[in-house]
């Protein structure tokens, strides 16, 4: 899925060299200067060293870049860096590099093509929470990954770079194991699963001190602030969310791919930064699995960031966008995925072991065409019932994920309960949905 084209940007204003990079990059200037992912040589080329910024000038740095978590979240960063900082004991940093979202493949691109930006991210927010303990959570699966990481963590030791040297963990590779709190949970000895809350990290977390937790792009983004300033980051970006972003953009589209650009650009606009749709669109998804499905025309010229989503009842989640073509069929997609959904929970409460299974199944029964009045109305009261009933935010994604569906294909709802599933649900999915059954109790460690 991943793609790297140089002759797609949305402009940005200034290009001069490190700030921020040609075609419009930030994040990912160093690839489009050198072709190739960079090593510790060419990173401090490119940025030189590490900024020594003390800890308070450093959060009011972030807090005046208006910098926002890219995880799904949107917290406000400056503010997260004070609460650890002002907490009971030392601090710990926690960075969040696990990407469990099947759609999303942008914090894998960054740590392949930028690692040291990241990890120059976490010696800051070291500093900035006065942490004396840092750790990288990565997938396990992705073994080609955690060796590039090995090796850039290695670079950095033998010129000991930073004086809180970063662990690496690898860890199972579920949905929710992304989750902050399934973080905490194994690096405490447990599963990797979420716990329920609160006390939350930054209260307690990792051995019960606090703990900033930090998405592996919201990372770089702080190494950038540091070194270029606030004034600088504001200058790109929406007033409300500034700075630019790394969407992932697949389905319907030309060129399926990472892309970087100013937030606040138009859904339209980004789409067309991955070449256009190649047929015309009915639907978007906006924001993955835990997402919003949104018609074309309200989606498409709607400003991608929290406000400007907000609007339409969506949001940015996980930085991705799905473009669903007219031919395809967007129920058949959703139910595709509420199955995975329901293979992939906690399973350590009700709206997981039998709420999600239900609303799957009667999904997947309406996607055939094999489901009555009674069972429809039955499938609408279970969507209804399994946001806000979990002991994590796993019910609340998929109940998000089938209402908007129900709603933006309320004509195929019709069709398909009148005169059974249409030819775009014979159509190859879209969607990347990882197969396999439920995970079992030592799948999670």
């Amino acid at each position: 899925m991943t793609t790297f084209d140089t002759t797609r940007r949305l402009p940005l204003t200034r290009d001069d060299g490190a700030r921020p990079g040609p075609h419009g990059t930030r994040l990912l200037a160093g690839w489009f200067t050198t072709g190739h992912a960079a090593d510790l040589s060419d990173h401090r080329d490119r940025y030189g060293p590490l900024p020594q910024t003390p800890p308070a000038p450093l959060r009011d740095a972030v807090e005046e870049a208006g910098l926002t978590g890219r995880g799904g979240a949107a917290f406000p960063t400056g503010r997260k860096l004070r609460t650890v900082a002002a907490g009971r004991g030392r601090a710990v940093v926690l960075a969040n590099g696990m990407e469990s979202e099947p759609a999303s493949r942008k914090d894998e691109t960054l740590l392949h093509l930028a690692p040291h930006l990241v990890l120059d991210g976490i010696a800051l927010a070291v500093r900035a929470v006065g942490a004396d303990a840092a750790h990288l959570c990565v997938a396990r699966t992705r073994t080609e990954q955690v060796r590039e990481l090995r090796a850039a963590l290695a670079e950095r030791a033998r010129l000991r770079l930073d004086p809180v040297p970063v662990r690496l963990h690898e860890l199972p590779h579920h949905y929710v194991s992304s989750e902050e709190s399934a973080l905490v949970n194994w690096l405490n000895g447990g599963d990797a699963r979420p716990t329920a809350t609160p006390p939350r990290p930054f209260e307690k977390g990792v051995a019960k001190r606090p703990t900033l937790v930090d998405n592996v792009e919201t990372l770089a983004q702080l190494a950038l602030i540091a070194r270029y300033g606030p004034a600088w980051y504001r200058e790109e970006g929406a007033a409300e969310a500034p700075g630019t972003t790394l969407v992932t953009l697949t389905g319907g589209v030309h060129h399926p791919g990472v892309y970087e650009a100013p937030t606040g650009a138009a859904v339209g606009a980004l789409l067309d930064l991955a070449g256009g749709p190649t047929e015309r669109l009915s639907a978007v998804l906006v924001g993955g699995y835990f997402g919003s499905w949104l018609p074309a025309d309200a989606a498409l010229p709607a400003r991608f960031t929290g406000p400007g989503l907000a609007e339409l009842g969506a949001g940015p989640g996980a930085g991705v966008l799905v473009a669903l073509p007219e031919r395809a069929c967007g129920l058949a997609e959703t139910a595709a995925v509420l199955g995975f959904l329901a293979r992939n929970g906690a399973q350590q409460c009700g709206p997981c072991r039998f709420g999600l299974p239900a609303v799957a199944e009667d999904f997947a029964a309406l996607a055939a065409g094999r489901l009555d009045d009674a069972s429809y109305e039955r499938l609408e009261r279970r969507v209804g019932l399994l946001a806000g009933r979990g002991a994590c935010r796993h019910p609340d994604g998929a109940s998000r994920l089938a209402a908007t569906a129900l709603r933006t294909f309320a004509q195929d709802v019709a069709w398909h309960r009148r005169f059974g599933p249409c030819a775009g649900a014979a159509e190859p999915s879209l969607l990347t949905v990882p197969q396999g059954a439920v995970p079992g109790p030592e799948e999670w460690r």
